[in-house]
């Protein structure tokens, strides 16, 4: 594999955890999407807001990650 393929291996995976970041964040607002796996983990019971945030954050920085691998 080259450098341009684990690159977008990283972006198919930012991608994963800012769907389930999302998802798990409109869980604990609404209720609905019950099948993210934020809440299937065991040591974030009562906190899944604070997982799902870290998601979002680690989702945004592979991103900024892999577009500025694209750039140089």
């Amino acid at each position: 594999m080259n450098k341009k393929q684990w690159w977008q291996i990283v972006e198919v995976i930012a991608a994963f955890a800012l769907i389930q970041g999302a998802v798990g964040l409109l869980h604990e607002f609404t209720g609905r999407l019950s099948w993210g796996l934020i809440r299937h983990i065991g040591f974030l019971d009562g906190r899944e807001v604070y997982g799902s945030i870290a998601l979002i954050v680690l989702a945004i920085a592979l991103f900024a990650a892999a577009e500025s691998q694209k750039k140089s």
